[in-house]
């Protein structure tokens, strides 16, 4: 056969074995598979047999490729343009306010990673609205033509790279418990003098990729990061070889956390894995949520053994439909032991259990209450056994006093310490911004949810602060030894569906330091910044406003400062959707270093790669590199890149 992957016996005649056989994933191939489908299957005879053994013929990549084949060819009945027009166009639009990528952006991606997200990606829920001839249809319509995929062995190292060190690096999302994003000039080795020396040391493409959402956990001289298509990858730190690879069930897009020999993480599909660091061998998987929407974005943090795992969701989109009965999902954290994978405790951000509210105007059963998810990695308080979390907002009503909150669990048992509500009466979902608004809670908030994870800062004589950054546009300083009372609040944006704070900021021991969003569609140049504010009165010490982009008139290019920040001493770092990642002294603001990552990039790994804007994560720093995924949100990519101060 064509591909080398024998074919299951079937019930269908010679000639529909052969032209099944006939078509796989290789682009050379792609024309003769369309003729030969092209010819069987507009006989009305074979499409329904054709849709009935699918699932039985071959391996999934061959199905997904046929699917595609038949979507372009024949159609499966489907018509991909008016299915996009009628079920997605309203949130892949500027105006929407959603982390949708336009039609033009989409049109830049394979067919074939339009597929795979709206079957077991971000758009899962989306898709699972559709059938399997409307997903292929869609992405035949949208989607560039698949190409060739690389060789299973491109970009494996050529010799054994030896146990990992015991280098500490960056682990996880925060760098540390606290979540401060903060890399000491030990670990760092790199500082103010030689930032603006920095350039391209190596880069990573990721295959058949249109995002690079995930951020590069670095430890024991190995990086580990996720990846679109499900794929967990352990590279050498220095030359961007591939040690290992994993395939998970879903996507992962939250960051590797490694203790005690192994690597933690989470997929969209709610599931968290823990493998061998060293040969990323499985050990066990644990599936954290049984709701279909639940998935796993932020980080884990790992801990005396226990392994803390935020629960967020997709179930939100799903809002949008009037059929949907919206909305049953609540957030959670779930304590899990790491030797064996079992649940030490899990705890429902919204305490009460979701109950029949009212019927919607098409006579749709609604519930609720729903929501705050957990978008975010836990923040550890070790001193006080607490573990803070900052949720998200309501999906439906009735209201609930436990969303756009922080709230503290204690470590061990999982009980509710206390809770602090910042924003009361933030009902949303997808359905407000639909033309239909039918799920649409009837008062409505503003959808100013918490993505940002917590940041625990120490005060002189034993005192502590939570600061956190919220999509108002305001930040909050909490004071945990007071069940959260808020000791100040500063407003830096006018915040939004996309505005304010979308992924947190950095501090250092004097000041915190957030990026700022507030996007504006009309005014795609405004919007960003970074602002410097004490950490003990949240005074604003300095602001720096964003640069022009050089991309404007490209679509998905605006001036936002969605992702986070990190900070080494003397350094703040912020990315921003125009795909730059600048340096700011820690000082006054002033832009020290700039690297524009909106271009193509060789890759070690032999995969065509290209940068993007920079959203959902921010740099990491270890051992003098620094280390950044670039493609997510407005302008699509796939690369890993490394830079070093030689770039050698």
């Amino acid at each position: 056969y064509s591909d080398g992957l024998p074919c299951r016996d079937s019930k269908l005649t010679r000639n529909y074995r052969r032209a099944v056989c006939h078509c796989s994933m290789r682009t050379r191939q792609l024309e003769r598979g369309r003729a030969l489908l092209d010819s069987l299957f507009r006989m009305p005879l074979y499409l329904p047999l054709f849709r009935q053994d699918l699932g039985m013929i071959c391996s999934r990549p061959m199905r997904v490729s046929l699917l595609l084949l038949l979507a372009s060819a024949v159609g499966f009945g489907s018509d991909g343009a008016a299915i996009f027009q009628n079920k997605c166009a309203v949130c892949h639009r500027a105006a929407s306010g959603t982390r949708a990528p336009l039609p033009e952006v989409l049109r830049r991606m394979q067919r074939r990673s339009i597929l795979t997200a709206l079957e077991n990606g971000l758009m899962k829920q989306q898709g699972a609205s559709l059938s399997p001839e409307d997903r292929a249809a869609v992405a035949a319509y949208l989607g560039a033509p698949d190409v060739e995929p690389v060789k299973e062995s491109a970009g494996v190292c050529s010799a054994s790279p030896g146990p990992m060190s015991r280098n500490i690096g960056w682990n996880g999302w925060g760098a540390d418990l606290s979540n401060s994003r903060f890399q000491s000039a030990a670990i760092a080795g790199i500082d103010i003098q030689k930032v603006p020396k920095l350039k391209i040391k190596w880069a990573f493409g990721f295959p058949g990729a249109s995002s690079a959402v995930a951020q590069p956990t670095v430890v024991g001289g190995r990086v580990f990061m996720g990846s679109e298509d499900g794929t967990v990858y352990s590279l050498d730190a220095r030359s961007g070889c591939i040690i290992w690879k994993f395939k998970a069930q879903a996507m992962v897009r939250a960051a590797v956390s490694i203790g005690e020999g192994r690597a933690f993480f989470g997929d969209v599909a709610g599931n968290i894995y823990a493998l061998n660091a060293e040969s990323g061998e499985l050990f066990w998987k644990t599936l954290v949520d049984p709701h279909p929407a639940a998935r796993i974005t932020g980080a884990p943090l790992l801990y005396a053994g226990l392994l803390y795992v935020p629960v967020s969701s997709g179930e939100e989109g799903s809002g949008m439909d009037p059929a949907y009965p919206c909305c049953t999902f609540r957030g959670s954290v779930v304590a899990i032991e790491i030797k064996s994978g079992k649940q030490i405790w899990k705890s429902f951000v919204i305490p009460e259990t979701p109950q029949p509210t009212r019927r919607n105007s098409k006579g749709t059963q609604l519930w609720g209450p729903s929501g705050a998810a957990v978008w975010s990695a836990p923040t550890l308080d070790v001193s006080r056994n607490a573990v803070y979390v900052a949720v998200g907002n309501s999906y439906s009503d009735p209201p609930s006093k436990f969303s756009d909150a922080v709230l503290a669990f204690d470590m061990n048992s999982g009980k509710l310490l206390w809770s602090r509500q910042i924003t009361a009466g933030d009902q949303w979902n997808l359905a407000c911004i639909n033309p239909d608004k039918t799920n649409c809670p009837p008062n409505a908030g503003d959808d100013v949810d918490f993505g940002a994870s917590p940041i625990l800062k120490s005060l002189p004589h034993g005192h502590a602060l939570i600061i956190v950054g919220q999509k108002s546009g305001v930040v909050s300083a909490l004071d945990p030894d007071m069940k959260g009372k808020i000791v100040w609040q500063a407003r830096i944006g006018r915040g939004g569906l996309l505005g304010g704070i979308e992924w947190g900021g950095a501090a250092d021991e004097r000041s915190v330091y957030f990026p700022l969003s507030d996007f504006q569609e009309a005014k795609p140049e405004a919007g960003g910044g970074l602002f410097a504010l004490r950490i003990d009165t949240g005074a604003k010490t300095w602001y720096a406003p964003p640069a022009r982009p050089a991309c404007l008139g490209r679509p998905g290019c605006n001036a936002a400062q969605i992702a986070p920040a990190t900070v080494i001493p003397g350094v703040v770092f912020s990315g921003s959707m125009d795909g730059h990642l600048r340096a700011y002294s820690t000082t006054n603001g002033t832009v020290i270093w700039d690297v524009d990552t909106l271009k193509d990039f060789p890759t070690v790994n032999g995969v065509a790669a290209h940068g993007g804007s920079l959203n959902a994560t921010g740099p990491t720093i270890a051992e003098g590199m620094l280390y950044l995924s670039s493609g997510y949100g407005g302008i699509p990519g796939n690369v890993l890149l490394a830079f070093s101060v030689d770039g050698k």
